[in-house]
């Protein structure tokens, strides 16, 4: 009994370090010591998670959203901007502040296997997955090994190509952030106690970095880190943070600040969500009334709002919208910490998953087989040396593609094409461009997941209304989620209010170049 007592207390501290509790600290860095000069209009890049252009437009035809109504009539509203795959935070994430895929960022998903290390990496999900992939691993992950080792070094994110002008810019609560200045995080002291983090944790990042707890500039943002606001990674943070800069006249030319609370939500209570929209509503109110006018506001600073993906509403009876991976394989061992030696690795992405082939003798044909035989799958994919594949359950047939082809899409991409096209619903126009319906730029987006990690896996990816679970994974049963290739989670939606410069594309790939466009045409 002794011994179960001290795992129950110990679980509770580790809880309590990660939700926060008690947590008081000073600013990490003083403002009077940053030199902030541009003569551009600032940027401010607001990141609304799970922001979707449906209930985005229906709130704003009931009058419950004037900010954002008041930004998209003094601006430019694109409502069909195409997200990164998987359609995971991380991911999209390294997306925008790269400019590439997958296959270049190297950030697969939110979860994924290391085969090199024999690991599953995971950025944080579901309590249950954290505590199966170990707290401590999954804390370090996110904190550290994602920006320090996991996204490409060779690949420059926007705050060091802006740094390598002497461009200042600012990442607020941001999960990519990496940049030319280093800078020391506040750990809790419950936090190092419990050995979940070091002490002493120093990070590159922006000029001006906030990430919750670890690193602030207001004192004032103690009241939002408490057990009920996940340690300041939360709308008030982000939305006092950026305040405060305003207040104190040191915004950069480049700001990006996080607003996460909307996709909890959507998760819970599916994509028509609404209120939560009008709480992002209020959020931008408070920003932009730190001008004299909010007409004011849109002449001094550039604002751009976007979402980042989608969702799909998952069926509410489990048995229904749940897509076991683990029942669904039976028939092989899986990968886990007690079972190193397992032939499979599930790593599930909500609506997508990669399936880790660790056993070098495993016939790949076979799992496609048995993976053909669930409907509810829209598709299943895996590359080798020759291209990449695609396969449906609903087709006999194959597409097959590759990089090496003259055959163009209309992002100017070049293809080799062979096989069934209508498994990823791809047409070809009458001019010959390569054209896509069901699922938005495709082939890259495909490419780019296929190729984001060393070893052998396949990729599956969810119809709309389903979601893929394994043994230790959360359900959103009867509320939403995303991750898949499809437009239901893939398409989302842009506010550009200040300037008149667009993306070259509709997409978030190519959001890297226009907003360095915009901060410094220079450049």
């Amino acid at each position: 009994m002794k011994s179960k007592i001290i795992s129950y207390l110990f679980i509770f501290v580790i809880l309590l370090a990660v939700a926060g509790v008690s947590i008081s600290m000073t600013p990490t860095k003083n403002l009077d010591e940053v030199d902030i000069h541009t003569s551009n209009k600032p940027v401010i890049l607001l990141t609304v998670d799970s922001l979707m252009s449906e209930p985005l437009q229906k709130i704003i035809e009931e009058g419950d959203a004037p900010a954002l109504s008041f930004l998209m009539n003094n601006g430019h509203y694109l409502s069909d901007v195409i997200s990164s795959y998987p359609t995971m935070s991380v991911t999209i994430d390294s997306t925008i502040l790269t400019g590439t895929y997958a296959d270049q960022h190297n950030v697969p998903g939110l979860i994924w296997f290391n085969n090199e290390g024999n690991q599953m990496i995971s950025y944080g999900s579901g309590m249950r997955e954290i505590w199966h992939n170990g707290v401590k691993n999954v804390v370090r992950d996110s904190i550290i090994n994602l920006n320090n080792e996991h996204l490409n070094p060779k690949i420059k994110t926007i705050y060091e190509e802006l740094a390598d002008s002497d461009i200042k810019a600012a990442s607020i609560n941001g999960l990519i952030f990496r940049g030319d200045t280093t800078h020391h995080l506040n750990v809790p002291r419950m936090l190092s106690f419990v050995n979940l983090l070091p002490k002493n944790i120093e990070v590159d990042g922006p000029q001006l970095f906030s990430l919750g707890a670890l690193s602030q500039y207001n004192s004032a943002n103690d009241k939002h880190k408490f057990i009920w606001n996940r340690m300041g990674l939360n709308n008030n943070f982000t939305v006092s943070e950026l305040k405060y800069l305003i207040e104190q006249n040191k915004l950069p030319p480049f700001t990006l600040a996080y607003l996460p609370d909307l996709d909890m939500k959507v998760h819970k209570n599916g994509p028509e969500e609404l209120k939560a929209i009008k709480d992002v509503d209020l959020s931008i109110q408070e920003l932009l009334n730190q001008f004299p006018s909010w007409e004011e506001a849109v002449k001094e600073v550039v604002w751009v709002v976007m979402g980042d993906s989608a969702q799909s509403l998952v069926e509410k009876d489990k048995k229904e919208g749940l897509i076991d991976l683990n029942e669904l394989l039976n028939d092989f061992s899986f990968w886990n910490k007690k079972n190193p030696e397992g032939q499979l690795a599930i790593a599930i992405n909500e609506r997508m998953a990669y399936i880790n082939l660790i056993d070098e003798n495993m016939d790949i044909d076979s799992i496609i087989e048995i993976l053909k035989e669930d409907k509810r799958i829209g598709f299943i994919s895996w590359a080798d040396n020759n291209g990449n594949y695609v396969a449906s359950p609903e087709k006999e047939t194959v597409l097959s593609f590759s990089t090496k082809g003259d055959q163009k899409d209309l992002f100017n991409q070049n293809w080799h094409l062979e096989g069934d096209l209508s498994i990823l619903d791809i047409s070809i126009s009458e001019d010959e461009t390569i054209q896509y319906s069901s699922y938005p730029d495709a082939l890259a987006r495909l490419n780019g997941a296929l190729h984001s990690h060393e070893g052998r896996f396949i990729i599956v990816d969810a119809k709309p209304s389903y979601e893929f679970i394994e043994e230790h994974s959360r359900d959103h049963a009867g509320g939403g989620a995303h991750g898949s290739l499809h437009e239901v989670d893939s398409i989302v939606p842009l506010i550009i209010a200040g300037s008149d410069v667009k993306p070259k594309y509709n997409r978030l790939v190519d959001f890297k170049n226009w907003l360095i466009e915009i901060v410094g045409p220079s450049i």
